[in-house]
C-alpha cells in the first residue's frame, strides 16, 4: 500500500497511490485507515478502483462495514471515480444521503474530493 501525504489548508490528506489488491475486508480498510493515521492524516482518498466491486453491492454489507470503521476512527473518505453503471435506486441513494453527510464521499475527480475534504 503506498500512501501519498499533503497539506492543504492545514489539513493533512492521504492518497493511495496504489495498493496490491483491491479493499475486500474491514481488515484491509483498518490497513488503509492506520497506515493514513500513522501519517497523520485524518482524511483519505482512494480511487473507485482501489475498492472490490462487492462493496458496491449493498447486500454484502460491505461498504457499510467499511464505512462504519471511517467513521468510528474519526476519518473523512473520498472515493474518486465514475458511478455511473451504478444505477440501482438503493445506492443511488446510499451514494447521496453519504455525501449529504460529508464523511465518506463519492466524487468524479480529485479536485472535488480535496475542495470537498477541506471546506470548514
Amino acid at each position: 500500500m503506498k500512501l501519498t501525504l499533503f497539506n492543504i489548508n492545514n489539513t493533512s490528506i492521504a492518497v493511495l497511490e496504489s495498493i496490491k489488491a483491491p479493499i475486500d475486508s474491514v481488515e484491509d480498510a483498518l490497513d488503509l485507515i492506520g497506515n493514513a493515521d500513522y501519517q497523520g492524516a485524518q482524511r483519505i482518498i482512494i480511487k473507485r478502483e482501489h475498492l472490490h466491486e462487492d462493496f458496491f453491492d449493498l447486500s454484502t454489507k460491505l461498504a457499510g462495514d467499511i464505512m462504519q470503521k471511517i467513521i468510528n476512527y474519526y476519518k473523512y473518505l473520498a472515493v474518486v471515480g465514475d458511478f455511473s453503471d451504478l444505477k440501482r435506486k438503493s445506492w443511488l441513494d446510499f451514494m447521496y444521503e453519504s455525501n449529504k453527510a460529508g464523511r465518506i464521499l463519492f466524487v468524479e475527480d480529485a479536485q472535488d474530493a480535496v475542495k470537498l475534504l477541506t471546506r470548514d
